[in-house]
């Protein structure tokens, strides 16, 4: 056997190259950040200075939320108050040094706060933005609020 072969430095993930900012909160932007920081992105979890919902939610394992446990795993954190003038120029100066950056707000609120596709694709052309919403961004369903799945 070749002594090379056990003493190799393990391969990169498949992501490592990758910077994501995740805003949004509950189930389907984290899961998504999730998957991708499991492949070795490096994604930044923008929560709500009072802390995301899922915190709170469900079992719990010496103290800690299991729903947070799980799908903040493997993410930098951090609270930043999106109201705030102050806290959107945060997320604009790190969406300028980001490959993706994941949202489930109500269609609309990222361009009320000047976090738009457009506002951010003029500071990083590079930017792919995940916008992940219950009735999608336009249409006549856009701006119901959606959460889980819809009855047939």
């Amino acid at each position: 056997m070749d002594s090379s072969a056990t003493s190799a430095t393990p391969p990169a993930a498949a992501l490592s190259q990758f910077r994501v900012v995740e805003l949004g909160s509950t189930i389907s932007a984290p899961f998504c950040g999730r998957l991708l920081a499991d492949f070795g992105a490096e994604v930044i979890k923008v929560e709500d200075v009072k802390g995301d919902t899922l915190r709170v939610l469900g079992e719990n394992y010496r103290d800690k939320s299991l729903y947070a446990a799980s799908l903040f795993r493997n993410k930098a954190t951090i609270a930043i108050d999106l109201r705030q003038a102050e806290g959107r120029d945060i997320v604009g100066r790190l969406a300028a040094r980001s490959d993706v950056l994941i949202e489930n707000f109500r269609p609309g609120l990222m361009e009320e706060w000047g976090l738009g596709y457009e506002t951010l694709k003029a500071i990083n052309r590079g930017l792919v933005m995940v916008r992940i919403s219950g009735f999608g961004q336009g249409g006549p369903y856009a701006k119901r609020p959606g959460y889980g799945e819809p009855a047939p």
